[in-house]
């Protein structure tokens, strides 16, 4: 629903903060890791995660989409639910968490408040194998307008193509700047 949010920080705490943009008041939860991002602005871009529950709505907020990402895979881990994934992104950046799963390290895991030997073999069992950092996504930076390029990008990303294999299908087309959005996609998917 909410790709990201850019406004003043009204109020911050290391798990909670308000921000301000234009005139309505959000309050987002956030990790210890997108915290130490942001302490010090006033104004900053928080990438989203809305959780519709039959009780509430929680709006998480993370510094980069790497992390979000991240959190978003540990919601897809049975047993492990948001507070979960959000305190172990809190206790681990995306680069610990990722060698943790690749070395199948339980411990590091285990160390994480409210993480057993189970939730941790499961863990480590789901993520196994999956890049939890995005590769090459600071190649196409975020810009306020999009590009005929980002636009086709996300079209793709949407289609359920892996945005590096998206971004790679886009890099092989010629005279990019001479064709139209539909274009684009059309022959990107063809270059797949």
């Amino acid at each position: 629903m909410f790709a990201y949010l850019e406004g003043n920080l009204v109020y911050k705490s290391p798990s909670l903060l308000y921000m301000d943009v234009h005139g309505v008041g959000y309050e987002l939860n956030i990790t210890l890791q997108t915290y130490a991002m942001i302490q010090h602005e006033e104004k900053c871009r928080l990438y989203t995660h809305l959780q519709v529950r039959e009780d509430a709505w929680v709006l998480y907020g993370f510094a980069d989409e790497e992390e979000r990402a991240t959190f978003r895979q540990l919601l897809n881990i049975n047993g492990v639910g948001a507070v979960t994934a959000r305190i172990i992104l809190s206790s681990l950046n995306t680069n610990e968490l990722e060698r943790a799963v690749a070395s199948e390290d339980n411990r590091t895991l285990e160390r994480v408040k409210g993480i057993g030997a189970k939730t941790a073999q499961r863990i480590i069992l789901e993520l196994k194998g999956k890049p939890l950092k995005q590769k090459n996504s600071s190649s196409i930076s975020p810009v306020i307008h999009n590009t005929t390029q980002e636009d086709a990008l996300i079209a793709l990303v949407n289609l359920g193509i892996s945005r590096g294999v998206a971004e790679n299908a886009i890099k092989k087309i010629d005279n990019i700047s001479s064709l139209t959005v539909e274009e684009l996609i059309k022959q990107a998917l063809r270059a797949l």
